[in-house]
């Protein structure tokens, strides 16, 4: 292995564990700021119960998903400085914005909802975890910006004399048609992640044996919650990904062809749900296909045209000239790795499928207020634990496409991932990080599942009627930690 693998290694490691706990976070924090606000309307204790339990479980997701995301910052510096180089003036300034605006915003308000259950009026202490829950929508919005600039270049010059792509329009680059269609698709696959892991935890308690019979309404009502919110989640994830499925195939034909392996341009074009291909990845061997999806998907018509893998492949060499990154085939191929992109967009999709499915066969089993006898089926039980991982799954495996489909680019059109990687940094040292940090994530994992399965197990507290501070009575007490 040389530099450039061990580097693509580790930025694909941290990106995808980071990115574990960031969906959680931002569908959780809409979920305990919608149970913290039922609380504040109706004053039924079961919502300030729900609250203050899902809303600990989300604490500790949160500061495992801001640890783990520090090191994000640091790699472009690292492992990627021809690529800080090179787009820095771009790529910095949503980051910056990112960090100096959004994540202040989070924090702060964070701080606040965790202190100031006793300081707080209740009315104001619900906006502080809805300010939280926009604060991350913000972060979103600004890193999906950055990334969507390397996925469809906007807003830029570029500058012979430094070698650098400098900002023209910053609006264009906050504005980029990849960004609009990524950014809902992100964020409801978020709300899809979040309710799942509510549904399933709230699950697993409602016909755990040791759970009181007066909390299991209780539980009842998160599952619910969980899995409406979940379902919306779902459907906007199928609208607005049909959405962006359209968007890449303009941008990006390439990554829409390798999602597929079409190797030849097809009219209409079919989606294959499984295909077996030559083991280099340049032929197709046998395929079960539905006629005319993949042209719908792409193009928004049964009987569209869709390019493929061969013909792209000639029109980026006339344009870009040979490739000097594509190592994995030839030169000048400009094709990302086949089989990663097929399967991970198919699993992307399936996993998805089955968490909508798992979510309304929850919701069947407790409509019109029916409470699962404790000890039910196992099936159920195991469908329960396994729900908040399904969505967690899609996201990983999107992401890997997105990212992967779009090789051998890191700047798509601009600059390759082998002129991206640090000059400067030998093997050894980069081995040495990715296997240090792989360590350190995996003893990070084991903190995190450690805690989240104590505190689960533990269900939520018993009430306890948090002090009004409009009677002041304890104006002059040190803030107290609520959990």
């Amino acid at each position: 292995m040389d530099v450039l693998d061990i580097a693509r290694w580790q930025f694909g490691i941290i990106t995808v564990y980071h990115f574990l706990f960031v969906p959680i976070t931002i569908g959780m924090s809409a979920i305990v700021a919608g149970f913290e606000t039922a609380w504040v309307r109706t004053g039924k204790e079961h919502y300030l119960r729900l609250t203050k339990f899902f809303g600990k479980l989300f604490l500790i997701n949160f500061a495992i998903g801001v640890v783990t995301g520090i090191v994000q910052e640091f790699q472009f510096g690292m492992n990627w400085s021809d690529y800080s180089r090179f787009v820095g003036d771009i790529f910095g300034a949503p980051l910056a914005i990112e960090g100096l605006l959004a994540f202040f915003l989070e924090s702060t308000f964070l701080g606040l909802w965790i202190f100031g259950w006793d300081k707080l009026p209740r009315k104001l202490h619900a906006a502080c975890i809805w300010l939280v829950h926009i604060g991350t929508l913000l972060s979103a919005y600004f890193i999906l910006a950055a990334n969507s600039f390397m996925q469809h270049p906007v807003g830029y010059t570029y500058n012979p004399r430094t070698g650098r792509a400098e900002l023209t329009d910053f609006w264009a680059v906050l504005l980029n048609k990849v960004q609009l269609a990524s950014f809902p698709h992100t964020i409801t696959a978020c709300y899809m992640t979040g309710g799942t892991f509510v549904l399933g935890v709230a699950f697993w308690l409602l016909v755990r044996r040791s759970t009181p019979d007066g909390d299991r309404p209780m539980y009842r009502t998160a599952v619910v919650a969980g899995a409406v919110v979940a379902l919306v989640g779902g459907l906007g994830v199928a609208v607005s990904g049909d959405v962006q499925g359209k968007v890449m195939t303009e941008v990006q034909p390439m990554k829409m062809a390798a999602a597929e392996a079409l190797y030849n341009t097809e009219k209409p074009a079919s989606f294959s749900i499984f295909t077996i291909g030559s083991l280099n990845g340049t032929q197709e061997k046998f395929s079960v296909k539905l006629p005319g999806l993949l042209s719908f998907l792409a193009t928004g018509s049964f009987d569209g045209r869709v390019q493929g893998i061969n013909q792209l492949r000639t029109q980026y060499q006339t344009t870009y000239g040979q490739d000097p990154g594509a190592k994995y085939y030839s030169p000048g191929s400009y094709t990302p790795i086949i089989p990663i992109t097929y399967w991970a967009f198919r699993i992307m999709i399936g996993l998805g499928l089955l968490a909508a499915g798992g979510a309304i066969v929850m919701l069947w089993k407790v409509r019109r207020g029916r409470l699962p006898a404790a000890g039910t089926g196992k099936g159920l039980v195991a469908l329960g634990i396994a729900l908040p991982l399904l969505p967690v799954a899609a996201n990983s495996f999107g992401w890997i496409f997105t990212e992967m489909g779009r090789q051998p680019w890191a700047v798509f059109g601009l600059m390759t991932t082998a002129n991206a990687v640090s000059p400067g940094v030998s093997v050894g040292e980069a081995l040495t990080s990715v296997v240090v940090l792989t360590l350190l994530y995996g003893v990070l994992m084991v903190v995190e599942v450690g805690l989240m399965l104590t505190y689960v197990r533990r269900g939520a507290e018993p009430f306890v009627e948090p002090p009004d501070p409009r009677l002041g009575e304890q104006s002059d007490q040190p803030l107290a930690f609520a959990y």
